[in-house]
């Protein structure tokens, strides 16, 4: 398979890697640019602290050799050489010298004008200490080609006066500073090196459930719904998993809608014109010298081309509605008397299935469109009659509370399985799917009804048991008062 260098698993290896890399070029930059001052400011701090443990020791009365040792230890583990005088420029303390070549204290110095070596004049430097104390200077040894602090400082005790005078180097050797490097340049490649396999793991971790989603998708696109995208990996990565699971579960039912929608759509036309065009063959071949014939065919030509201009009535209204092109005209009306009108014109159809309707509203007031919500009465109703037995019961409830109405409408009829529910609304949707159509009904009613009650706002539902009946209900606001 060739490797793909645009890829995420390549992307997130080469980022992850570049990461580390430069995070260790970046201390290592670091390292060597402060590695310097961090230790002139060490070197300056370590000086403070062995001053002040000298001027303890020498103001002390009850000097103890433990006392002696500890201070030696303190000079010599801190690499500092030092030497103390007093007031006569005798030499009352030398702890032993840690620097070796490093020490100026018995080398020449330059000191303004005055150039000397520390431990043969002594009293030089006690002299430049009683003018600035504590003194403090900076010098260049020839020696080292280091920076060299030099320290003294006057101590004052109940016995006598002391001159404390240290040195030590203001920057680490090159030796030093090489082994630092070369530590460093280790650690580099050991944290480089678990980089790269950290790396490849997590480039493997991350890109491997997208690789197998992609491989997923492609097999979507290529319209086979049996496809599956869960996979245990980061929850961003379960999340757009779950997500397309989803949607292609609902892209499996949109084809299933999709492919009854072609053969409702098909067989509601196909038939009609069958029809018409085998009664117009007969009036041709058979009754039309027949009058009473001849009607009977044209009377079933009219009907199949008035069931074909409904269908187109309804299509072409659901696309309106559904496109926001038509306007919802709101105003106030008596709702239960818009109900009862439409019970006056499915009054025949109720006769002939011989329904026990019965009408239970409140006189009330909404403010929505009159003829809108009578088409959704309408299609509710004629709805619970297609599919009620003979001799069943139909009711109708219009209860109102301070701000709400809302109308039911229960049959006893065949009711709706709890998975074909969500989809009743959608255009066309059978639940029977043997493709029997009413020449009253288009099969766009619910469909219909939803656009116009969503246009409005209005909460609508269906509650419905196999065997039991449906429930559908709808929601308007009450009657406005204009201010």
């Amino acid at each position: 398979m060739k490797f793909n260098f645009k890829g995420i698993r390549f992307s997130t290896w080469l980022y992850f890697l570049g990461f580390s890399v430069s995070i260790m070029l970046l201390l290592g930059f670091l390292l060597v640019v402060l590695i310097k001052p961090y230790y002139r400011n060490d070197r300056i701090k370590t000086i403070d602290v062995i001053s002040a443990t000298m001027e303890s020791l020498l103001i002390n009365d009850d000097i103890k050799e433990k006392d002696i040792e500890s201070a030696a230890r303190t000079v010599i583990g801190n690499n500092v050489c030092a030497i103390i005088y007093n007031e006569n420029g005798k030499d009352i303390y030398s702890p032993p010298d840690s620097l070796g070549q490093l020490c100026m204290l018995d080398k020449q110095i330059s000191i303004g004008e005055e150039l000397f070596i520390i431990k043969n004049e002594p009293e030089k430097m006690i002299q430049i200490i009683k003018g600035e104390n504590p003194f403090s200077y900076t010098l260049y040894s020839q020696y080292t080609d280091l920076e060299m602090l030099l320290y003294g400082k006057q101590i004052r005790s109940n016995l006598a006066n002391y001159y404390l005078i240290m040195n030590t180097p203001l920057e680490p050797v090159e030796s030093y500073i090489d082994f630092i490097l070369n530590q460093y340049l280790y650690i580099a490649a050991i944290v480089i090196f678990i980089a790269l396999i950290v790396a490849l793991f997590l480039a493997r971790r991350i890109s491997r459930p997208i690789i197998r989603m992609k491989d997923e998708a492609n097999k979507l696109a290529q319209g086979d719904y049996d496809v599956h995208f869960e996979t245990k990996s980061f929850s961003e990565i379960e999340d757009l998993a779950t997500t397309l699971d989803d949607a292609t579960e609902k892209l499996s039912k949109i084809n299933d809608l999709r492919k009854d929608l072609v053969a409702n759509v098909s067989h509601d036309i196909k038939t009609p014109l069958t029809m018409i065009q085998a009664y117009a063959e007969m009036i041709k071949d058979i009754s039309g010298d027949d009058p009473i014939k001849r009607n009977e065919h044209l009377d079933v030509i009219l009907e199949e081309t008035e069931y074909l201009n409904k269908l187109v009535t309804d299509m072409s209204e659901l696309s309106k509605l559904q496109s926001g092109v038509i306007e919802i005209s709101r105003d106030n009306f008596d709702l239960k008397e818009c109900t009862e009108r439409v019970i006056m014109l499915l009054s025949k159809m109720i006769a002939e299935k011989d329904i026990d309707l019965k009408l239970d509203a409140d006189d009330c007031f909404v403010y929505a469109d009159e003829i809108k919500i009578s088409q959704v009465i309408y299609n509710f109703l004629s709805n619970a009659l297609k599919y009620s037995d003979p001799g069943t019961k139909i009711r109708i409830n219009i209860r109102s509370d301070e701000e709400k109405v809302r109308v039911e409408v229960i049959d006893n009829g065949n009711g709706i399985s709890q998975e074909a529910l969500p989809y009743i609304w959608d255009r066309y949707y059978k639940v029977d799917k043997n493709f029997n159509r009413s020449v009253n009904s288009s099969g766009l009613g619910l469909a219909i009804a939803k656009a116009i009650l969503e246009a409005h706002k209005a909460r609508y539902g269906v509650e419905s048991k196999l065997n039991e009946g449906s429930t559908f209900w709808f929601e308007l606001d009450r009657d406005y008062e204009e201010e």
